[in-house]
């Protein structure tokens, strides 16, 4: 995926891809649970998506789309928004997300070299 230094100092480009997915901290005591909710955008190494709660910088997470393999991530930013949700930035650890509609969308393709490095 070619670099794109313009958009806010990020090192690669999201897409604006819209995905139901199932949000669920992994290691918090007393967490609310899973939340469906859906992504603002996605690369293949972040998300931005919706929460109805907060969420820590540095919080792992574990993020599933309807019919696909579960992504980990790390918290990186959570902002409220003036609908009492919030946006949370999501870096995923350790591999490149592989969901099906991030290699349909606009002809992005995850290259198989990409896969096997995650492994």
């Amino acid at each position: 995926m070619p670099l794109d230094h313009t958009l806010s100092g990020r090192m690669e480009r999201r897409y604006p891809i819209i995905v139901v997915v199932c949000l669920k901290r992994t290691e918090r005591e007393g967490t609310r649970g899973e939340e469906k909710t859906y992504t603002d955008n996605i690369s293949a190494h972040g998300a931005r998506l919706f929460s109805k709660h907060p969420q820590q910088p540095g919080d792992d997470v574990m993020i599933t789309p309807i019919k696909e393999e579960t992504t980990c991530g790390k918290v990186v930013y959570c902002e409220r928004l003036a609908d009492h949700r919030y946006g949370v930035g999501v870096k995923f650890q350790d591999c490149h997300v592989t969901w099906s509609v991030m290699r349909r969308y606009d002809g992005v393709q995850i290259s198989p070299l990409a896969k096997q490095e995650s492994s």
